[in-house]
């Protein structure tokens, strides 16, 4: 694997949807890539599937830190869900972002770009996903 961490694959985890976004082979923009549904299969199997495809080189999940800087039960449900993907991927590096108000943020970006947020969910999802590669890419992520 090459020391350089892009692309990466960059991860907003809910508990309905899954945005996907990756950067590319540079790190110098990052882009949507896709919405994985929860209910209709295994997100876990479709990561490892995309990391392979898009040669991935680390994962950059988005972590709710709460504006107190607390972590709630959002928090725990992402930290089990990424130790789900480093059981999966053991050689993979994992990097945490705080990704306090990506979504309001993506959603504020969608509205700009005249698109009706709330009629898009996944799109919103991985424009979330975005924005958690955007703050890595722009402060470097944390492992808290």
């Amino acid at each position: 694997m090459s020391d350089s961490p892009h692309p990466a694959l960059g991860i907003d985890h809910g508990d309905a949807r899954i945005g996907i976004a990756a950067t590319d082979d540079f790190g110098i923009l990052a882009h949507p890539v896709e919405t994985i549904d929860q209910a209709k299969g295994n997100a876990i199997e479709r990561i490892a599937q995309l990391v392979e495809l898009r040669k991935i080189h680390t994962l950059v999940v988005g972590l709710p830190i709460r504006m107190d800087g607390s972590e709630g039960n959002s928090a725990v449900k992402v930290r089990a869900f990424a130790e789900q993907l480093r059981q999966r991927m053991p050689a993979m590096p994992l990097l945490f972002v705080d990704e306090t108000l990506t979504t309001s943020s993506a959603a504020a970006k969608l509205r700009e770009a005249g698109r009706n947020a709330r009629q898009q969910k996944a799109m919103i999802d991985q424009a979330a996903a975005v924005e958690i590669l955007n703050l890595w890419l722009g402060e470097g992520g944390f492992d808290r």
